[in-house]
């Protein structure tokens, strides 16, 4: 406790913890959030890290911090958060700059959704067979009743058309207004009643909790800038027995992706999924993997209990 305490007891390490009460942020973000040098920042995270306070992970080129996910340090720094006195003129500085960085980072998200929505069923088909992870969704679901669906980031709308017949209601929630007019044609298109799409937050879904029996989150947590918080409202919308699915890259090294295709995450290890699933009361089932022509997906399905 007291290297914990020690740690935090400098002013730039304190408006550095304050900063992770949003999820995980880059070095490179916070040297533009807080207007300090990137060696002076380094040495800032590698103290809380010492201490226990952050965790650091590499991935590729990049380097992510994040509060510790758990342990008396982790409950520690959460603690101390809500005692830090947020309405301070340097705090509301660091807290309008970490919104600039989240904006620009959504922006580029934005226009790439833009200007490839027409065409995104095509681009996620260069990296693994549609066809085949769309099969298996259906059979690690057969056993299932499922009254209400909720498809996470739906897109063109493709998995709702999957699952239209499997369900009583589905509902498709996307940030991107291009992408839910391609959906409304697509499903308009196949007459599907049941199924309706509108704009909403992964972070926010603005549903009932123990409202849905079956929440997919298919291909859109690596766009993520919390994807624990994500599988957190997730998992808040389960009903006893409901089921999250999440259909995501593994760990692979294609740099390019984030700047050509924004995304901010290189792919999930087996571990980090169950961990985010173990946290929210989700049991893990085993993991599917499947081997993609340039990467490999995996498949990984939580039931609460």
């Amino acid at each position: 406790m007291l290297n914990a305490l020690k740690a935090v007891g400098e002013e730039t390490r304190l408006r550095i913890l304050a900063l992770f009460q949003t999820g995980e942020l880059t070095v490179t973000e916070l040297v533009t959030i807080l207007r300090q040098s990137q060696p002076r920042v380094s040495r800032h995270l590698r103290l809380l890290c010492e201490a226990g306070l952050l965790e650091r992970y590499r991935e590729g080129t990049w380097i992510f911090y994040r509060l510790a996910a758990g342990g008396p340090e982790g409950d520690l720094a959460r603690a101390i958060i809500t005692y830090i006195p947020f309405s301070e003129q340097v705090l509301q500085h660091d807290a309008e700059r970490l919104r600039e960085v989240k904006s620009e980072r959504q922006g580029r998200a934005t226009q790439y959704f833009k200007e490839n929505a027409e065409n995104w069923d095509r681009i996620r088909s260069l990296y693994v067979a549609e066809e085949k992870v769309e099969q298996i969704l259906l059979e690690v679901t057969a056993d299932m009743e499922i009254n209400d669906f909720l498809d996470v980031g739906t897109g063109t709308g493709r998995i709702l058309e999957v699952f239209a017949d499997r369900i009583g209601r589905g509902t498709g929630i996307d940030l991107s207004r291009e992408m839910l007019a391609v959906a409304r044609v697509n499903l308009e298109k196949a007459n599907l009643h049941n199924c309706q799409v509108r704009q909403g937050d992964m972070y926010d879904l603005a549903l009932a909790s123990e409202s849905m029996d079956l929440v997919l989150i298919h291909q859109v947590l690596h766009f993520a800038d919390d994807p624990s918080a994500a599988i957190k409202e997730s998992a808040r919308l389960l009903r006893t027995g409901g089921r999250v699915i999440v259909v995501d890259f593994a760990p692979h090294k294609l740099e390019y992706l984030r700047e050509e295709h924004a995304h901010r995450r290189l792919g999930f290890k087996n571990t980090e999924i169950a961990g985010w699933f173990m946290a929210n009361g989700l049991e893990s089932h085993p993991v599917i993997e499947l081997e993609g022509t340039e990467l490999d997906l995996s498949i990984w399905v939580g039931t609460k209990n």
